[in-house]
């Protein structure tokens, strides 16, 4: 997927989601790694719902795969779950 598409795929219906996603499209998409690239594009077509509680309340999901991710974009937002 382009980075354009990316970036409009990453516009959610939710402002806190919108300064997450955007700034990592940003800032590190260009730097993963090709597989964690398409985790990321299969992260998009989560639920908002799911993606809120991912970030903004630190809750992991249980997909293996999408925890991989969601990991990575916490590292790079300062949303690391708390210690």
């Amino acid at each position: 997927m382009s980075k354009n598409r990316l970036m409009w795929a990453s516009r959610r219906g939710m402002l806190e989601l919108d300064l997450v996603l955007q700034p990592f499209i940003e800032n590190v998409y260009d730097s993963l790694k090709d597989d964690d690239k398409l985790l990321f594009e299969k992260l998009l077509e989560c639920e908002d719902q799911d993606m809120f509680t991912w970030f903004i309340d630190k809750v992991d999901p249980e997909a293996s795969d999408i925890l991989h991710i969601v990991k990575i974009i916490r590292s790079h937002t300062g949303l690391q779950p708390d210690a």
